[in-house]
């Protein structure tokens, strides 16, 4: 075998050791992405429940929301807490990029009109290109992407009301990926606070998604124990948390879906390699071939 033969021979080793590799992580994403998907399944009636009862009680207070801080919707908007929901790992096609992309994309808009950007981000590949293009984010929530827990929602959630309470946000806006199938992701920006300008106060999940109500246009009367100020400020922090909870589980089957769509455009384009690799090696082998049977040839002619 000439140099040559040995050179593609080990390259198409290689190309074969890394589409096996692909062909693992493929595996372990589809089996990630149905517990994922099982896990949004199981918390779209809760959080259905939750946003519905925020929009009727916002609605049976009306425009004077109580007193309390987290009610109040600020004078100006100078400062916008924006939350990136990315992950810890990459090789996921351009599931991190997008979102980091649309953050900045709407953080500049915002700048332009004399804003400032309170950067929050999920995941280490949030926050390491956050801090590398020197907008160092003031909450870092890493190392959970995977298999988010309640406990880490909570986290964020009492973080970014602390900040609009406190004064350090005007607004709360969150970016995340969408999940609608393995093969399709689409970003998503919502508002969380003040929730006068809230994504639910424009409806609820079945009027976003297009469904029709199983009773339209009856609405039954609902009378309120305390008063519907009071128990809005007490689902306003449900409803926080749920928002971020639900945001951090369709960006986490997202980022499976994403990763085994791409790990299996990886496996499906070592295979061409390999194709391309094996008839490069079987060409050179024929012209070794083809050489040998000349020199015997020239050698016999030689002789006679």
């Amino acid at each position: 075998m000439s140099a040559t033969q040995r050179d593609v021979k080990n390259r198409i080793g290689s190309v074969k050791n890394i589409q096996k590799i692909t062909r693992a992580m493929e595996m372990v994403a589809a089996a990630r992405l149905r517990r994922a998907e099982q896990r949004i399944e199981a918390l779209r009636p809760y959080a259905g429940a939750i946003r519905r009862m925020t929009r009727q009680a916002a609605e049976a207070a009306g425009s004077e929301f109580s007193g309390l801080a987290v009610l109040q919707e600020h004078d100006s908007e100078d400062i916008v807490a924006m939350l990136l929901v990315t992950g810890d790992r990459g090789l996921a096609g351009a599931f991190n990029s997008q979102i980091i992309r649309a953050g900045l994309r709407a953080a500049s808009a915002l700048e332009s009109d004399g804003r400032k950007i309170a950067y929050s981000a999920v995941g280490r590949r949030g926050v390491s290109t956050l801090t590398f293009r020197g907008k160092d984010p003031v909450g870092r929530y890493v190392g959970f992407t995977d298999r988010p827990a309640y406990a880490d929602a909570r986290e964020i959630a009492q973080d970014l009301v602390s900040a609009y309470v406190d004064g350090k946000a005007d607004r709360v806006e969150i970016f995340y990926n969408g999940y609608i199938s393995p093969l399709t992701q689409e970003v998503r920006r919502e508002t969380l606070l003040p929730l006068q300008q809230a994504t639910i106060l424009e409806g609820t999940e079945r009027d976003r998604e297009g469904v029709e109500d199983d009773h339209e246009g009856v609405h039954a009367l609902v009378e309120y124990e305390p008063e519907p100020e009071e128990i809005l400020a007490r689902l306003i922090p449900d409803y926080v948390e749920i928002s971020v909870y639900r945001a951090l589980l369709e960006s986490t089957a997202s980022e499976h879906g994403a990763r085994m769509t791409a790990m299996r455009n990886a496996s499906r384009n070592a295979g061409e390699i390999i194709e391309d690799l094996t008839l490069e090696m079987n060409r050179a082998r024929q012209a070794e071939i083809t050489q040998e049977i000349m020199e015997v040839v020239a050698g016999a002619e030689s002789l006679t």
